[in-house]
């Protein structure tokens, strides 16, 4: 073998050591890399494949599964059925030549195996070339069946596929002029709070602090709450690394400390199932269940009820959650009980290649 070839052992086996963490011990993808990664040994550009390979296998497993169980009888140990993941992975998916991605992932795999993820894997690039049949959208795009139907009936069936496949495609970096990396549509909802100078601002869920410090460069005055101390201290570590004056507290955001109506505009960016940013955690779709999004809901009708009575008059408060679930947009909207205030306008972003999936509704206080 040349010095490259070793190398895609190498990266392939790596990916192999995060991919087992991943699946048998549950570790968190982007929680795994870092550790697995500082140990490889690995150039700069090889750690930026294994990343890839990680988060794209991660991402695509239903559909991985699928390819190899098609060819694959009976059981295989935990480190095998990753390699055979990751190999399909990279003949379906990843454009990786078929010779280099069979070869590597098979020296890569347990040694007792090879044979048998050389013969699946060689089958499976023999399908990819023929053109691949699959069984339903949700096996194709790879994700939990009620995902895809949640998103079908909120977007309807081809814009929700059109979002879907979107978020399997890695995510666009957008900076902000003041150097932080913030997706276009978080910044659509500092936008949307339409905040400046002597406006007084809460914002009560603000961790990591993205629209907090959004907030404050447009010259409010800015008070970010989060219920966990740390996440509390992301927002102020955030803050002071712009340059931004952010008063940070620790806070429940269904019974803020705060007196009525001491805000010029409340953000309620609230906890949700996360189903517009999908392509950011990929391991996420897997993780989350399809009780979620009820479950949150009512979490966040409590968030946006408390946050109502903070609402100064000629206030705005604004409401914004990373998902398209009808439950969380629209049914939080009619569930929650607002006193004196007055729905003024709603959007939607659907995820497309520019921007995550975001939902915002605002409302006025006369």
């Amino acid at each position: 073998m040349t010095s490259r070839d070793l190398a895609g052992v190498a990266v392939r086996r790596t990916a192999l050591d995060a991919l087992v963490r991943i699946d048998e011990g549950g570790a968190y993808a982007n929680l795994v890399l870092d550790p697995v990664l500082s140990g490889s040994g690995l150039e700069d550009r090889d750690r930026r494949f294994v990343t890839e390979l990680v988060y794209g296998t991660t991402r695509m497993r239903r559909a991985c599964d699928h390819l190899v169980e098609r060819h694959r009888r009976g059981g295989v140990t935990p480190r095998v059925g990753a390699a055979l993941r990751l190999g399909a992975y990279q003949l379906a998916f990843a454009g990786v030549a078929p010779h280099a991605a069979v070869s590597a992932t098979v020296s890569a795999a347990p040694k007792a195996a090879r044979g048998l993820v050389n013969a699946v894997l060689r089958r499976i690039a023999e399908d990819v070339d023929a053109g691949i049949r699959w069984p339903d959208p949700a096996t194709e795009l790879s994700y939990p069946d009620w995902i895809v139907d949640a998103l079908g009936r909120r977007l309807g069936p081809e814009v929700a596929a059109e979002a879907l496949a979107a978020m399997n495609r890695p995510a666009t970096t957008h900076v902000r002029h003041d150097g932080y990396v913030q997706d276009l549509a978080s910044q659509a909802v500092v936008e949307a709070v339409e905040a400046g100078p002597g406006h007084r601002v809460l914002d009560c869920c603000a961790a990591p602090g993205g629209k907090a410090t959004g907030l404050a460069a447009a010259g409010a005055d800015v008070v970010a709450a989060d219920l966990s101390p740390g996440r509390a201290g992301l927002v102020a570590a955030n803050a002071e690394g712009l340059g931004q004056r952010v008063a940070v507290v620790v806070a429940d955001a269904t019974a803020s400390p705060y007196r009525d109506a001491a805000f010029d505009r409340v953000l309620v960016d609230a906890p949700c199932s996360g189903l517009g940013v999908l392509r950011r955690r990929p391991d996420a779709r897997w993780r989350i269940d399809a009780a979620a999004p009820a479950r949150l809901a009512g979490l966040q009708v409590r968030i946006l009820e408390d946050a109502a009575r903070l609402v100064a008059p000629g206030g705005m408060l604004v409401y914004s959650v990373c998902t398209l679930t009808e439950e969380e947009n629209a049914g939080v909207v009619g569930a929650a009980r607002l006193d004196g205030l007055a729905l003024q306008d709603e959007a939607t972003h659907v995820p497309d290649a520019d921007r995550d999936g975001m939902y915002v509704a605002r409302w006025t206080r006369s």
